[in-house]
């Protein structure tokens, strides 16, 4: 099984997928209305156009840039195009954020950089995030735990596998699967990904998070006393 499948802007359900222990569906829309099932949380990015979105939380006007987070059915009209990956057993929050910066603020492999778009509510959980690469990386091989569920957002290069360079370019959808060994390059051109993970070794736990974490109790931190409380 090859470790980097591209996928075309075809309007509707692309692939579903759980070889990773993680249902996934991912989906498109090309200047097409799209309908997301009621089931788990989907996670969505615009990557060019102007876009409807209607879900249970309103009516939202989204621009290229735009990323967001819906729970449960929503359906997305307009000319754009975008990309949106459902997490089946998820019930993630309701968010839109953007438009994507330019680069990451996180120190990434090799000179990379990331920001998380999309945290983890709880640790453990999935999360969307943009991967900048500047011009003249060649990064270190490497694999993911997990499938990875990808889109260039902006500029090009290329995704080094067992099996070849594969081009990217923007509105590029990708996915890499678990364990797949890869790397990316670029040469005069930079290039922004927007990457879905399913699933994460990072956030918040009962025992540590900021308000149990900083709410102090006779000087002593009320996460060491969480267990005590809770009993």
């Amino acid at each position: 099984m090859r470790s980097f499948q591209p996928f075309d802007f075809a309007n509707g359900l692309l692939e579903e997928f759980r070889n990773d222990g993680f249902k996934t569906s991912l989906w498109a829309w090309d200047k097409a209305h799209l309908s997301l099932p009621a089931i788990g949380t989907h996670f969505g990015f615009v990557q060019d156009g102007k876009a409807t979105l209607v879900c249970d939380s309103g009516e939202f006007t989204l621009k290229a840039g735009i990323y967001f987070s819906v729970p449960g059915a929503c359906t997305i009209t307009g000319e754009a195009r975008g990309i949106a990956i459902t997490s089946a057993a998820y019930n993630g929050f309701f968010q839109v954020g953007g438009p994507i910066e330019k680069a990451g603020r996180l120190k990434y492999i090799d000179g990379c950089t990331d920001s998380l778009l999309i945290s983890p509510i709880m640790k453990g959980d999935p999360c969307l995030n943009l991967l900048y690469f500047p011009s003249g990386i060649k990064q270190t091989q490497h694999t993911h735990p997990s499938n990875r569920v990808g889109v260039v957002a902006r500029g090009t290069g290329k995704c080094i596998t067992p099996e070849g360079a594969i081009p990217l370019f923007p509105g590029q959808i990708f996915l890499i699967r678990a364990n797949g060994l890869h790397s990316f390059e670029t040469s005069s051109s930079d290039m922004t990904v927007i990457a879905y993970h399913p699933d994460s070794d990072f956030g918040a736990s009962h025992e540590n998070h900021p308000m149990i974490n900083r709410t102090m109790v006779d000087g002593i931190s009320a996460s060491q006393l969480v267990e005590i409380r809770t009993k």
